[in-house]
């Protein structure tokens, strides 16, 4: 098992009981069968696998986040769409930086839900825990969300805290 100096946080089991009932739009869920494979889970932090049940659902992280907060991120509350299981899951099975093989951005937030700047990551592993330790050593940002370029799509979250043996 590869150990890193952050932890990626998929989306937390209470979150997921919500959005396999309705998303954080308001809608309904509709699983389906994945016949192809390859849809980036947010529940577990890997691809999909052909023939897993799963759904696509809109989901607002820093909504949630805020929520546990007592942040107010204002404009800043974006609500997108996530891959998750139909059912219940396992969550990670290892602790590496999930989805590092292409370029990202990482989105840096203050503890009052504002966005204070974002960074490319080219789409190597190794460049991932640089670029987090490169957000967290600004004492003003508390937590960033990694996205995916092509299409925007929130795929976890870094807390500030999260470093192996930090708080």
């Amino acid at each position: 098992m590869t150990t890193t100096a952050y932890t990626a946080r998929p989306i937390a089991p209470p979150a997921l009981k919500e959005l396999r009932s309705a998303d954080d739009a308001g809608r309904p869920t509709a699983p389906f069968t994945d016949r192809e494979g390859g849809a980036p889970l947010r529940c577990c932090l890997r691809h999909s696998a052909p023939g897993e049940r799963i759904a696509l659902v809109s989901y607002a992280p820093l909504r949630r986040w805020a929520a546990q907060t007592g942040a107010a991120p204002g404009a800043y509350d974006e609500q997108g769409p996530v891959f998750i299981h139909a059912e219940d899951c396992g969550g990670p099975d290892t602790d590496a930086l999930p989805f590092t093989h292409s370029h990202r951005t990482v989105r840096r937030y203050s503890a009052d839900g504002r966005i204070l700047g974002g960074r490319l990551v080219e789409g190597t592993p190794a460049a991932f825990p640089h670029a987090l330790t490169e957000a967290f050593d600004d004492p003003a940002v508390a937590l960033v969300h990694v996205r995916a370029v092509e299409y925007g799509c929130f795929l976890y979250e870094v807390r500030r805290g999260s470093e192996k043996g930090g708080d």
